[in-house]
């Protein structure tokens, strides 16, 4: 799948990517906040009893999401995330989890908040939210791709012609992880805070629902289990974090 000819909008398109790219840290959390205030979650199937299943669908697209970022950063680190918040690669990465999918990164950020959409179960999610962030990633892989075109040249296009830009080609995956090293630390250091802040909207996404559709009294004995549940998701932030900043879970490519 090769880079996509200019256009007369590819430099507002560029544009709009770089300014998702520099700012896509805050966009995310922004969103999050506009959806409570905005938003109000819908039961599954109208019955509220029934939605602990819709919200163990979402916790498992949301984990596949995880998984795969994790796999990826642990298999093979694509040093593509900017310097200064503008693009940045001193490398063309194309092995790991890169020689099935230009982008795995995104697909796995797409599945985090497609798992969180389906927990909070909202129409306001679902017909603006989520195309907003599809259309963010879109903006950013193609500011990407122009980038690193410019910059890789001949050797991107051939990279392009190999690779799909987002469908992961499982063929050769298996043969890919074993003639890898998988570095567990690596992908600890990385993306712990990743994790944390997932698990953290989760949470408050299932406490809101149990505070609008049962009250806060009948709803006090679940939201006990959902605090205790981020306490814990809390220890072990600050224990990967401390074990980060001590330099416990530095790997040979710092």
């Amino acid at each position: 799948m090769s880079v996509a000819t200019q256009s007369p909008w590819s430099g507002l398109h560029d544009r709009i990517g770089r300014f998702f790219f520099g700012y896509r840290d805050y966009l995310a959390p922004l969103c999050g906040i506009l959806l409570l205030v905005l938003a109000q979650p819908r039961p599954f199937l109208g019955d509220p009893r029934l939605d602990a299943w819709q919200n163990t669908l979402g916790l498992l697209v949301c984990a596949a999401g995880q998984l795969l970022r994790f796999a990826v950063i642990g298999y093979a680190y694509i040093k593509r995330g900017g310097t200064n918040k503008e693009l940045d690669a001193p490398t063309l990465v194309a092995s790991g989890f890169y020689a099935h999918s230009r982008n795995p990164m995104y697909v796995g950020n797409f599945l985090l908040l497609v798992g969180l959409a389906i927990i909070y179960n909202a129409a306001f999610v679902t017909l603006l939210v989520l195309p907003v962030m599809l259309l963010g990633i879109h903006a950013i892989v193609r500011a990407e791709e122009r980038f690193l075109k410019e910059r890789f040249g001949a050797q991107y296009d051939e990279y392009c012609r190999r690779v799909n830009r987002f469908l992961p080609d499982p063929r050769g995956l298996a043969a890919t992880m074993s003639s890898m090293k998988f570095e567990w630390k690596r992908a600890l250091r990385k993306d712990y805070g990743t994790f944390f802040a997932w698990t953290s909207v989760a949470i408050i996404f299932m406490i809101v629902e149990r505070l609008h559709w049962f009250g806060h009294e009948v709803s006090m004995p679940s939201l006990r289990r959902l605090a205790a549940s981020w306490l814990v998701l809390l220890a072990l932030y600050l224990v990967a974090r401390w074990a980060k900043k001590t330099h416990r879970l530095d790997t040979i490519d710092d």
